[in-house]
């Protein structure tokens, strides 16, 4: 797998950073049992002010055979048009999940995806940082 640019990377970094940063934030002040879409509004509330454009359920389209066809799938979030945030409150995470967001950032040709389960006890444990072999335009 080729790695894209180090420039990129340090980027992406960065913004992985403040994303962690920000969950970690809502994992301490809401813990775990709550759904997706409490974390992924309270995420965005903490990202904001830490200076990163986010934008919520961005319609991601399949390409099949050179056509774009809307099959209804949605990005949880997409940080700085670099970075995927999927998002879960399962008891596990399953291999499905990391496919989910390795075939997530193909589709949107994005470089890094972060996957992170708040129903654990400590957020750490909770996250998955993907890099694709894909660079963006």
């Amino acid at each position: 797998m080729e790695r894209p640019d180090p420039a990129l990377m340090s980027r992406c970094d960065k913004i992985t950073d403040k994303v962690i940063g920000a969950a970690i934030e809502v994992h301490r002040t809401l813990g775990p049992g709550l759904l997706e879409n409490a974390y992924e509004a309270c995420l965005v509330h903490e990202l904001l002010p830490r200076g990163v454009s986010v934008r919520r359920q961005v319609d991601l389209p399949v390409r099949y055979k050179e056509q774009l066809i809307d099959s209804g799938y949605r990005i949880d979030l997409v940080v700085e048009d670099l970075v995927i945030i999927e998002l879960k409150a399962v008891d596990r995470v399953l291999p499905i999940h990391e496919a989910q967001l390795m075939t997530y950032l193909r589709l949107a040709n994005l470089p890094v995806g972060l996957l992170i389960n708040f129903n654990v006890t400590q957020l750490i444990k909770g996250i998955t940082r993907r890099i694709s072999n894909i660079s963006p335009p």
